[in-house]
């Protein structure tokens, strides 16, 4: 049912039913019923018929927003196996590009350099594409599953903290902010050397103010010297604009690397 039907229905229903109520006591039951008592019946009347078309009309607006917000996590979902898609094949497509000029001039082991990349290039389009938003029933849900497999796969102990209510995100912002996670976690794994991850994700309810810190003790970007090309942060830093985040990339003092996003929407969730 559209919203034009609804618009009608609040418009026309209330006076219709009231309005011949009003007709028919006044020409056929007004010897039956005084003015005093007429006014007691239209008034519950009013009461009554207010409490149930409400009730109705506002069940049948939970229904089509909660259909409005399911759609937008799927469009959310098919943007983002899109871009999936293109980064497999834009890396794919580079390594072996490399590897069959590596093959040529006899270059073995930079060749297997160039297997192991592709191999690093599925496995990680694989771990996206079974994160999803339709798989867990909330952010916290999702990120912990995907935590586990990276640090089976990876080889890497993680410590993690999230504190993030239900519906703080909306799913676009999810699927994003999911986005930011993975490719910082797959840069630690290709990149870093590290041993030890840290992850916290804390959002405030009342203020709208979030905070995303995620660490590493590997070897830092700053001893290489060219931290845009070899840890490919012009995708997270994109996803970062996208959330309304402040990105923060520096060196720790312990060793290694801490990217942090910190956003302050001004209250409330965002759906």
């Amino acid at each position: 049912m559209s919203y034009r039907v609804f618009y009608w229905l609040t418009v026309l229903l209330p006076p219709i039913v009231i309005g011949g109520f009003e007709f028919v006591r006044h020409d056929f039951l007004l010897p039956y019923l005084s003015m005093e008592t007429g006014n007691v019946y239209i008034t519950i009347l009013t009461l009554v018929l207010s409490f149930l078309f409400a009730n109705w009309m506002f069940r049948k607006i939970d229904r089509m927003n909660a259909k409005i917000v399911e759609e937008q996590a799927r469009r959310a979902v098919y943007e983002e196996r899109e871009r999936l898609a293109r980064e497999l094949h834009d890396g794919i497509a580079q390594s072996l590009f490399f590897l069959n000029v590596k093959l040529k001039q006899g270059q073995l082991e930079e060749a297997r350099g160039a297997v192991s990349a592709i191999d690093n290039h599925v496995r990680q389009a694989i771990f996206n594409l079974r994160s999803l938003p339709e798989e867990g029933s909330s952010l916290k849900q999702r990120l912990e599953k995907w935590l586990s497999q990276w640090c089976a796969l990876s080889g890497v102990d993680l410590t993690h903290e999230i504190e993030v209510p239900d519906g703080f995100f909306s799913p676009a912002e999810e699927v994003q902010l999911f986005g930011v996670i993975q490719e910082t976690f797959a840069n630690i794994q290709k990149h870093a050397a590290a041993g030890h991850a840290w992850l916290k994700l804390k959002a405030d309810q009342a203020t709208g103010s979030w905070q995303l810190s995620i660490e590493d003790d590997g070897v830092g970007i700053r001893q290489t010297g060219t931290e845009a090309n070899k840890y490919g942060l012009k995708m997270v830093r994109e996803r970062a604009k996208q959330v309304g985040s402040v990105i923060e990339i520096t060196g720790r003092a312990e060793g290694g690397t801490l990217i942090r996003l910190t956003s302050d929407r001004g209250g409330g969730s965002q759906s």
